[in-house]
Formats: C-alpha cells, sequence, structure tokens
C-alpha cells in the first residue's frame, strides 16, 4: 500500500484543519479551535514545519478568501518548502478557502491564478470545507502530481493511502 504525506499550510484561521477533518471525516467543525501552528510562538513551531517541510511529498498552501494578509504569507512559505526541498519541482497546490463567503471576498480569483502561474503553473483552487466544495479535489490533485513525479515501481498497482501532516 503506497503513503502520501500530504502538508497542509498556511496561515492561522484559513481553514486548514477544516478541510483535513472535510476531507478525512466528511463533516465541517464550525468552531475555530487554534491548533498548535496557530497558538505556539513562532520560534517554537518552525523546527516542526521544517520537519514537516521536509518530509513532506506534496503541499497545500491555503489562504483566505477573505483576509489579503493571509494570501500574502504565502510566498515566504513556498519559498521556504523549495529551500528546504532543494527543488523548485515539490508537488504543490494554491488554495482559495472560503469561496462560500463571496460577500466578504478580498482576494480575487484572478489574484490567486496569477500567483499560481508565476509559481510555475502551481495548481490552482477555490474551495469551502463548509459548503463542501473541491475538498476532495485538493488531496486528489497533489496525489496525482505525486504519481506523475514517483511513479508506483512495476506493473501491478497496491492500494494507496494518505497521510496528512
Amino acid at each position: 500500500m503506497r503513503e502520501y504525506k500530504l502538508v497542509v499550510l498556511g496561515s492561522g484561521g484559513v481553514g486548514k484543519s477544516a478541510l483535513t477533518v472535510q476531507f478525512v471525516q466528511g463533516i465541517f467543525v464550525e468552531k475555530y479551535d487554534p491548533t498548535i501552528e496557530d497558538s505556539y510562538r513562532k520560534e517554537q513551531f518552525t523546527a516542526m514545519r521544517d520537519l514537516y517541510m521536509k518530509n513532506g511529498q506534496g503541499f497545500a498552501l491555503v489562504y483566505s478568501i477573505t483576509a489579503q494578509s493571509t494570501f500574502n504569507d504565502l510566498q515566504d512559505l513556498r519559498e521556504q518548502i523549495l529551500r528546504v526541498k532543494d527543488t523548485d519541482d515539490v508537488p504543490m497546490i494554491l488554495v482559495g478557502n472560503k469561496c462560500d463567503l463571496e460577500d466578504e471576498r478580498v482576494v480575487g480569483k484572478e489574484q490567486g491564478q496569477n500567483l499560481a502561474r508565476q509559481w510555475n503553473n502551481c495548481a490552482f483552487l477555490e474551495s469551502s470545507a463548509k459548503s463542501k466544495i473541491n475538498v476532495n479535489e485538493i488531496f486528489y490533485d497533489l496525489v496525482r502530481q505525486i504519481n506523475r513525479k514517483t511513479p508506483v515501481p512495476g506493473k501491478t498497482r497496491k492500494k494507496s493511502t494518505c497521510q496528512l501532516l
């Protein structure tokens, strides 16, 4: 059975946990409960994030369409991933989350599309964990990118699992 190590990164409150829980369990958690990344001091979390980046095979970089600062934070995250992985060829998808909150949108879809183009034509989706829009597609796309980069050896395919970090 093939294992995939997918890493979901982004600023606090963008919906990383909500997307992951929606994908794995099929439920939306309404209450915001800051996870370790959102709660710990930056210095304490940096080492753990570097480890996730080192071991991860595919990366979802998530921002909220309702907060420009979360979009602006992604360039540094991407550069850190490329530095840790020491390559520009990293399976990655840019995700504009909370697309169900169209009335509160401050980051235009074209901004996301343009950034994805700047990132070597990185995959791009807008999603909503709450409305179940494009949630599965985020993770499926990453798995497809990983499989293109490192195909399963031999002709017989085994069942695969997905591990979220």
